[in-house]
């Protein structure tokens, strides 16, 4: 899983490409990207792209700051993101992390 950030001039934000390769989705038939851009809620998840080597990407365009973030493989299992920028505690579950893109 991979993170690949470019900075937009001419609208101030960055363009985020998130990418879970193909050894992470083995036999999965979709990932959605959720998080706190999205409140968390896996109905409003951002649907990756399938690609043809099987991996999946997906492109935001998101503000400076910091945001947490997880994939969701076929609607059932959590992820984090491998190269993602730092870790935090999920909440309740200290044994939990969410992932972190740092713009």
């Amino acid at each position: 899983m991979a993170l690949t950030k470019q900075f937009v001039k001419s609208k101030s934000v960055y363009k985020v490409t998130f990418t879970v390769p193909a050894e992470a989705a083995v036999e999965t038939k979709k990932v959605a990207l959720v998080g706190e851009f999205n409140g968390w809620n896996p109905e409003e998840g951002i649907a990756l792209k399938k690609q043809k080597d099987g991996s999946f990407k997906g492109t935001l365009e998101l503000g400076a700051g910091e945001y947490q973030f997880k994939y969701i493989l076929d609607d059932a299992k959590w992820e984090n993101d491998w190269e993602a920028d730092k870790y935090v505690p999920a909440g309740v579950d200290a044994t939990a992390e969410n992932s972190v893109v740092v713009l």
